[in-house]
């Protein structure tokens, strides 16, 4: 005879039960944790990876794995904070993609901190008033965010750890709908991911750009022949009407935030390091200077070239920004390492960190 719905209500009861003294159980080991490292940093990213990496290879289903690792991000954000809360700068206001990837990654039992600029998300970390920060840094439709490559260039801070989030971008007003809507407020880089979406069912809209799209929600909720593309997050915030989802014209849209410290970052068993080069403008001195990453068996996931912006640089000089598969303290890489540093004029070894799993989208 099947169980009644009280009879499974029942069980799930139990099961909470038995899942809230697991969860303290936990809880408390962490703190003797906590108490071992005596002073150490709280937050430790290659651990928290290993973690995560763990919970997905035991899962067996219904759930999702992305799912699981979300729910044991929050259970780590809770013990984490019963040493010492985290205080972590993002670009806001609240409401951006940034604050949600700065969510995502470390869990809602933290401080945080808006900030008007990329610029203060560093400077926060680098005077330690925060102590970490999360900075857009490419989108998988627009490319760089030059900002945040610039900086990095001369900002003291570490990179710590990468946050790969799916933006889902909803356009959102007071109206009830999109008749009459004679202007769309944006950042930049969400119009342009959206720029076929609006040719086709809002061609004759202004399209305005702002600093940012929570600022973008703010705006609208002013002006009702106004709207605003942005988070659905945003739209809660600034309590406008949802007026189309998923607007994003690549349905994969991306956005690749990094997280700053201070601190270096232990090995995790599968990471990535972000190197800046620079080498001398003659030709193949580029292929020269990569070449021992071939050499030694160490991929490359990313390589991209700005303009030197140093007082010394020629007009036509670069630097290189790249992503390579490994740890600095793996042998392959080490030996990497040390070639290129022979063959480059600079190098900036930004960090080591765990690399990061694409987010599964609310």
């Amino acid at each position: 005879m099947s169980d009644t719905l009280q009879d499974i209500r029942r069980k799930i009861d139990a099961l909470d039960a038995r899942l809230v003294k697991l969860i303290s159980a936990r809880a408390k080991i962490a703190q003797q944790v906590g108490k071992i490292k005596n002073g150490t940093p709280v937050y430790r990213p290659e651990r928290e990876a290993q973690v995560l990496r763990r919970v997905s290879e035991l899962n067996k289903g219904p759930i999702p794995s992305a799912g699981l690792r979300r729910i044991y991000s929050e259970i780590m954000s809770a013990c984490r904070a019963l040493e010492d809360m985290l205080a972590v700068a993002y670009l806001g206001p609240q409401g951006t993609f940034s604050q949600e990837a700065a969510l995502r990654h470390f869990g809602g039992s933290i401080q945080t901190h808006s900030c008007t600029t990329i610029d203060e998300v560093f400077r926060q970390v680098e005077t330690g008033s925060m102590g970490y920060g999360v900075v857009p840094v490419e989108n998988s439709t627009e490319g760089a965010v030059g900002r945040t490559l610039d900086l990095l260039l001369t900002t003291p801070a570490k990179v710590c750890g990468e946050i790969m989030l799916p933006v889902l971008q909803c356009l959102m007003s007071k109206a009830k709908n999109r008749t009459g809507i004679k202007k769309v407020y944006s950042h930049t880089q969400s119009l342009a991911q959206c720029q076929h979406w609006l040719a086709r069912h809002l061609p004759a809209a202004e399209r305005i750009a702002v600093v940012s799209n929570a600022e973008a929600a703010r705006l609208a909720a002013r002006d009702a022949k106004a709207a605003a593309i942005a988070s659905k997050t945003a739209a809660d915030i600034y309590k406008l009407n949802l007026l189309a989802r998923n607007i994003q014209d690549e349905s994969r849209n991306t956005t690749r935030f990094l997280v700053l410290s201070r601190e270096d970052v232990a090995p995790s068993g599968r990471d990535k390091t972000s190197l800046i080069l620079s080498t001398r403008n003659v030709p193949g001195a580029i292929h020269d200077l990569l070449s021992p990453l071939a050499k030694n068996g160490v991929g490359m996931t990313r390589l991209e070239s700005r303009p030197a912006r140093s007082a010394g640089a020629g007009q036509w000089e670069y630097v290189f920004y790249i992503d390579i598969e490994g740890h600095a303290r793996d042998e392959r890489v080490a030996q990497a390492l040390a070639e290129i540093e022979r063959k480059a004029s600079f190098v900036k070894n930004l960090g080591s960190y765990p690399a990061a799993s694409v987010t599964t989208p609310r």
